[in-house]
Protein backbone atom coordinates (compact mmCIF):
# COMPACT_ATOMS: atom_id res chain seq x y z
CA UNK A 1 0.00 0.00 0.00
CA UNK A 2 1.18 3.53 -0.76
CA UNK A 3 1.41 4.90 2.82
CA UNK A 4 3.46 1.91 3.98
CA UNK A 5 5.79 2.43 1.02
CA UNK A 6 6.00 6.13 1.84
CA UNK A 7 6.86 5.42 5.47
CA UNK A 8 9.57 2.97 4.44
CA UNK A 9 11.06 5.45 1.94
CA UNK A 10 11.20 8.20 4.56
CA UNK A 11 12.92 5.94 7.05
CA UNK A 12 15.37 4.22 4.69
CA UNK A 13 18.54 3.13 6.54
CA UNK A 14 20.76 5.85 5.00
CA UNK A 15 18.30 8.64 5.81
CA UNK A 16 17.64 7.23 9.26
CA UNK A 17 21.38 7.16 10.01
CA UNK A 18 21.71 10.80 8.96
CA UNK A 19 18.78 11.76 11.17
CA UNK A 20 20.31 9.83 14.07
CA UNK A 21 23.63 11.66 13.63
CA UNK A 22 21.79 15.00 13.66
CA UNK A 23 19.88 14.05 16.79
CA UNK A 24 22.99 12.89 18.64
CA UNK A 25 25.50 15.56 17.60
CA UNK A 26 23.55 18.80 17.33
CA UNK A 27 22.76 19.26 21.01
CA UNK A 28 26.52 19.21 21.66
CA UNK A 29 27.53 21.29 18.64
CA UNK A 30 25.20 24.23 19.15
CA UNK A 31 24.83 26.82 21.80
CA UNK A 32 21.37 26.77 23.31
CA UNK A 33 19.17 29.00 21.16
CA UNK A 34 15.77 28.10 22.44
CA UNK A 35 12.58 29.42 20.98
CA UNK A 36 8.88 28.69 21.10
CA UNK A 37 6.01 28.87 18.62
CA UNK A 38 2.29 28.91 19.23
CA UNK A 39 -0.47 29.25 16.68
CA UNK A 40 -3.17 27.65 14.58
CA UNK A 41 -3.42 25.22 11.69
CA UNK A 42 -6.02 24.72 9.00
CA UNK A 43 -6.42 22.73 5.83
CA UNK A 44 -8.00 19.52 4.62
CA UNK A 45 -8.19 15.90 5.72
CA UNK A 46 -9.00 12.56 4.17
CA UNK A 47 -9.07 8.86 5.00
CA UNK A 48 -7.47 5.77 3.48
CA UNK A 49 -8.44 2.11 3.92
CA UNK A 50 -11.36 -0.26 3.29
CA UNK A 51 -13.85 2.25 1.87
CA UNK A 52 -11.25 4.50 0.26
CA UNK A 53 -8.39 2.56 -1.41
CA UNK A 54 -6.76 5.67 -2.94
CA UNK A 55 -4.52 7.88 -0.83
CA UNK A 56 -5.40 10.98 -2.88
CA UNK A 57 -8.96 10.38 -4.14
CA UNK A 58 -11.09 12.79 -6.12
CA UNK A 59 -13.65 13.11 -3.32
CA UNK A 60 -14.07 12.93 0.45
CA UNK A 61 -11.91 15.92 1.43
CA UNK A 62 -13.06 17.64 4.61
CA UNK A 63 -11.80 20.79 6.37
CA UNK A 64 -9.60 20.42 9.45
CA UNK A 65 -8.40 22.90 12.04
CA UNK A 66 -6.36 22.96 15.20
CA UNK A 67 -3.96 24.66 17.55
CA UNK A 68 -0.26 23.91 17.90
CA UNK A 69 2.62 24.66 20.25
CA UNK A 70 6.32 24.03 19.57
CA UNK A 71 9.37 24.25 21.80
CA UNK A 72 12.79 24.14 20.12
CA UNK A 73 15.85 23.30 22.21
CA UNK A 74 18.06 24.61 19.38
CA UNK A 75 17.53 25.72 15.76
CA UNK A 76 17.29 22.13 14.56
CA UNK A 77 15.41 20.05 17.10
CA UNK A 78 12.11 20.67 18.85
CA UNK A 79 9.04 19.05 20.28
CA UNK A 80 5.48 19.88 19.30
CA UNK A 81 2.02 19.28 20.71
CA UNK A 82 -1.36 20.11 19.28
CA UNK A 83 -5.06 19.47 19.09
CA UNK A 84 -7.00 19.01 15.85
CA UNK A 85 -10.55 18.42 14.68
CA UNK A 86 -11.95 17.11 11.40
CA UNK A 87 -14.68 14.98 9.88
CA UNK A 88 -13.86 11.86 7.85
CA UNK A 89 -16.17 10.16 5.40
CA UNK A 90 -16.19 7.64 2.55
CA UNK A 91 -18.77 5.76 0.51
CA UNK A 92 -18.71 2.75 -1.80
CA UNK A 93 -21.30 4.53 -3.90
CA UNK A 94 -18.54 6.84 -5.16
CA UNK A 95 -16.03 4.05 -5.83
CA UNK A 96 -14.79 3.12 -9.30
CA UNK A 97 -14.56 -0.52 -8.17
CA UNK A 98 -17.61 -2.61 -9.14
CA UNK A 99 -17.28 -4.95 -6.14
CA UNK A 100 -17.17 -2.00 -3.75
CA UNK A 101 -20.21 -0.42 -5.39
CA UNK A 102 -22.11 -3.67 -4.90
CA UNK A 103 -21.04 -3.76 -1.22
CA UNK A 104 -22.55 -0.25 -0.79
CA UNK A 105 -21.05 0.55 2.63
CA UNK A 106 -20.37 4.08 3.90
CA UNK A 107 -19.35 5.88 7.06
CA UNK A 108 -18.78 9.30 8.55
CA UNK A 109 -17.15 10.32 11.81
CA UNK A 110 -16.06 13.38 13.70
CA UNK A 111 -12.45 13.02 14.82
CA UNK A 112 -10.68 14.80 17.68
CA UNK A 113 -6.91 14.41 18.01
CA UNK A 114 -4.20 15.28 20.54
CA UNK A 115 -0.64 14.71 19.38
CA UNK A 116 2.95 15.03 20.52
CA UNK A 117 5.96 14.68 18.22
CA UNK A 118 9.61 15.39 17.60
CA UNK A 119 10.25 17.96 14.84
CA UNK A 120 13.57 18.28 12.99
CA UNK A 121 14.59 21.22 10.79
CA UNK A 122 17.07 20.44 8.02
CA UNK A 123 18.37 24.04 8.21
CA UNK A 124 18.90 26.11 11.37
CA UNK A 125 15.78 28.28 11.60
CA UNK A 126 16.95 31.04 13.94
CA UNK A 127 17.99 34.68 14.23
CA UNK A 128 20.90 35.48 11.86
CA UNK A 129 20.59 31.98 10.36
CA UNK A 130 18.21 30.38 7.91
CA UNK A 131 14.73 31.84 7.76
CA UNK A 132 13.20 28.90 5.90
CA UNK A 133 13.73 25.17 6.03
CA UNK A 134 12.25 21.82 5.10
CA UNK A 135 11.35 19.78 8.18
CA UNK A 136 10.06 16.38 9.22
CA UNK A 137 8.19 15.17 12.30
CA UNK A 138 7.10 11.94 13.94
CA UNK A 139 5.39 11.01 17.18
CA UNK A 140 2.23 9.65 18.75
CA UNK A 141 -1.36 10.84 19.04
CA UNK A 142 -4.59 9.94 20.79
CA UNK A 143 -7.86 10.40 18.92
CA UNK A 144 -11.59 9.96 19.44
CA UNK A 145 -13.96 8.82 16.69
CA UNK A 146 -17.49 7.41 16.50
CA UNK A 147 -18.53 6.10 13.04
CA UNK A 148 -22.06 6.64 11.76
CA UNK A 149 -23.99 5.82 8.60
CA UNK A 150 -27.38 6.65 7.13
CA UNK A 151 -29.96 3.83 7.04
CA UNK A 152 -32.40 3.31 4.11
CA UNK A 153 -34.98 5.43 5.93
CA UNK A 154 -32.59 8.38 6.04
CA UNK A 155 -31.77 8.14 9.75
CA UNK A 156 -28.21 8.58 11.02
CA UNK A 157 -27.22 5.62 13.20
CA UNK A 158 -24.10 4.99 15.29
CA UNK A 159 -22.42 1.81 14.08
CA UNK A 160 -20.35 0.61 17.03
CA UNK A 161 -23.34 -0.40 19.24
CA UNK A 162 -24.68 -2.53 16.34
CA UNK A 163 -21.64 -4.89 16.26
CA UNK A 164 -21.93 -5.05 12.48
CA UNK A 165 -19.12 -7.63 12.27
CA UNK A 166 -20.06 -9.44 15.48
CA UNK A 167 -17.63 -7.48 17.68
CA UNK A 168 -18.23 -8.18 21.36
CA UNK A 169 -20.81 -10.93 20.77
CA UNK A 170 -20.38 -14.23 22.64
CA UNK A 171 -20.86 -16.33 19.49
CA UNK A 172 -17.83 -14.60 17.91
CA UNK A 173 -15.18 -14.69 20.67
CA UNK A 174 -12.40 -13.79 18.23
CA UNK A 175 -14.00 -10.39 17.51
CA UNK A 176 -13.42 -8.01 20.37
CA UNK A 177 -15.35 -4.77 20.70
CA UNK A 178 -13.27 -1.84 19.49
CA UNK A 179 -12.57 1.32 21.47
CA UNK A 180 -13.66 4.77 20.30
CA UNK A 181 -10.48 6.24 21.83
CA UNK A 182 -7.40 5.00 20.06
CA UNK A 183 -3.75 5.65 19.26
CA UNK A 184 -2.16 6.76 15.99
CA UNK A 185 1.40 7.40 14.86
CA UNK A 186 1.69 10.72 13.01
CA UNK A 187 4.61 11.41 10.69
CA UNK A 188 5.26 13.75 7.79
CA UNK A 189 7.01 16.91 6.80
CA UNK A 190 6.76 20.32 5.25
CA UNK A 191 8.37 23.67 4.58
CA UNK A 192 8.46 26.58 7.03
CA UNK A 193 9.55 30.20 6.63
CA UNK A 194 9.29 33.57 8.31
CA UNK A 195 6.89 36.31 7.26
CA UNK A 196 8.05 39.61 8.73
CA UNK A 197 9.79 39.38 12.11
CA UNK A 198 7.69 37.08 14.26
CA UNK A 199 5.28 35.07 12.10
CA UNK A 200 6.22 31.58 10.93
CA UNK A 201 4.30 29.92 8.09
CA UNK A 202 4.43 26.18 7.51
CA UNK A 203 3.03 24.06 4.69
CA UNK A 204 2.69 20.53 5.99
CA UNK A 205 1.53 17.04 4.98
CA UNK A 206 1.08 14.59 7.85
CA UNK A 207 -0.04 10.95 7.82
CA UNK A 208 -1.60 9.11 10.75
CA UNK A 209 -1.26 5.34 10.92
CA UNK A 210 -3.88 4.26 13.44
CA UNK A 211 -3.93 1.36 15.86
CA UNK A 212 -7.43 0.33 14.75
CA UNK A 213 -9.03 -1.20 11.68
CA UNK A 214 -12.49 0.06 12.70
CA UNK A 215 -12.22 3.77 11.97
CA UNK A 216 -14.82 3.07 9.26
CA UNK A 217 -16.52 0.19 11.15
CA UNK A 218 -15.26 -2.19 8.44
CA UNK A 219 -12.52 -4.74 9.01
CA UNK A 220 -13.01 -8.48 8.55
CA UNK A 221 -15.90 -10.52 7.18
CA UNK A 222 -19.67 -10.87 7.37
CA UNK A 223 -21.21 -12.76 10.25
CA UNK A 224 -24.47 -14.68 10.06
CA UNK A 225 -27.10 -11.98 9.54
CA UNK A 226 -29.83 -13.98 11.31
CA UNK A 227 -27.63 -14.42 14.38
CA UNK A 228 -26.71 -10.76 14.31
CA UNK A 229 -30.36 -9.73 14.06
CA UNK A 230 -31.28 -12.01 16.97
CA UNK A 231 -28.51 -10.51 19.13
CA UNK A 232 -28.65 -6.83 18.11
CA UNK A 233 -31.91 -6.29 16.26
CA UNK A 234 -32.93 -5.72 12.64
CA UNK A 235 -31.06 -2.41 12.28
CA UNK A 236 -27.76 -4.17 13.02
CA UNK A 237 -28.35 -6.71 10.24
CA UNK A 238 -29.51 -3.95 7.92
CA UNK A 239 -26.39 -1.85 8.49
CA UNK A 240 -24.02 -4.83 8.38
CA UNK A 241 -25.03 -5.67 4.82
CA UNK A 242 -26.18 -2.81 2.61
CA UNK A 243 -25.69 -4.44 -0.77
CA UNK A 244 -29.42 -5.11 -0.94
CA UNK A 245 -29.95 -1.33 -1.27
CA UNK A 246 -27.44 -0.96 -4.11
CA UNK A 247 -28.62 -0.70 -7.73
CA UNK A 248 -28.58 -4.06 -9.48
CA UNK A 249 -28.55 -6.20 -6.32
CA UNK A 250 -28.56 -9.90 -7.27
CA UNK A 251 -30.83 -10.95 -4.39
CA UNK A 252 -28.09 -13.02 -2.70
CA UNK A 253 -26.93 -12.27 0.84
CA UNK A 254 -23.27 -12.95 1.69
CA UNK A 255 -22.38 -16.19 3.42
CA UNK A 256 -20.87 -16.20 6.89
CA UNK A 257 -17.15 -15.50 6.51
CA UNK A 258 -17.44 -13.69 3.17
CA UNK A 259 -14.99 -10.76 3.04
CA UNK A 260 -16.44 -7.46 4.16
CA UNK A 261 -13.18 -5.53 4.54
CA UNK A 262 -9.41 -6.03 4.52
CA UNK A 263 -8.15 -7.17 7.92
CA UNK A 264 -4.50 -7.18 6.84
CA UNK A 265 -3.88 -3.48 7.56
CA UNK A 266 -5.14 -0.79 9.88
CA UNK A 267 -6.80 2.46 8.85
CA UNK A 268 -5.06 5.73 8.00
CA UNK A 269 -6.05 9.38 7.90
CA UNK A 270 -4.02 12.40 6.87
CA UNK A 271 -3.89 16.19 7.11
CA UNK A 272 -2.65 18.64 4.49
CA UNK A 273 -2.52 21.99 6.25
CA UNK A 274 -1.07 25.44 6.69
CA UNK A 275 0.27 26.43 10.12
CA UNK A 276 0.61 30.03 11.28
CA UNK A 277 2.61 30.41 14.47
CA UNK A 278 3.98 33.27 16.57
CA UNK A 279 7.74 32.96 17.17
CA UNK A 280 9.08 34.00 20.59
CA UNK A 281 11.87 33.15 23.03
CA UNK A 282 9.90 33.59 26.21
CA UNK A 283 6.62 35.29 27.12
CA UNK A 284 6.83 38.98 26.28
CA UNK A 285 9.98 38.68 24.16
CA UNK A 286 9.57 38.21 20.42
CA UNK A 287 12.23 36.66 18.24
CA UNK A 288 14.41 39.08 16.27
CA UNK A 289 14.25 38.09 12.63
CA UNK A 290 16.84 39.76 10.46
CA UNK A 291 17.77 39.54 6.80
CA UNK A 292 16.29 36.50 5.10
CA UNK A 293 18.85 33.86 4.18
CA UNK A 294 17.06 31.09 2.24
CA UNK A 295 18.22 28.58 -0.29
CA UNK A 296 17.86 29.98 -3.81
CA UNK A 297 15.12 27.45 -4.52
CA UNK A 298 12.84 29.23 -2.06
CA UNK A 299 13.69 32.85 -2.94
Amino acid sequence: MFPQTLALSIFRPAIFRQMLVVLVMLPFGLRAQEHQEIGISGGMANYYCDLQPSIFPTYGYKPMGGIIYKYFMNPYIGIRTGASYTNLTASDELSNNAANKARNLSFSTQLYELHGALEINFLPVEVKKKHCSPYIFGGISVFYFNPTAVDPQGNTVYLKPLSTEGEGLSMYPDRKSYSLVNVAFPFGGGLKFFIGKTIMLGFELGYRYTNTDYLDDVSKSYVNLNSLQAAKGPVAAQMSYRGNTAPGWNGIYPNYGSPRGDATSNDWYWFGNLTVTFFFRKPGETGEVLKTDCPKLFK
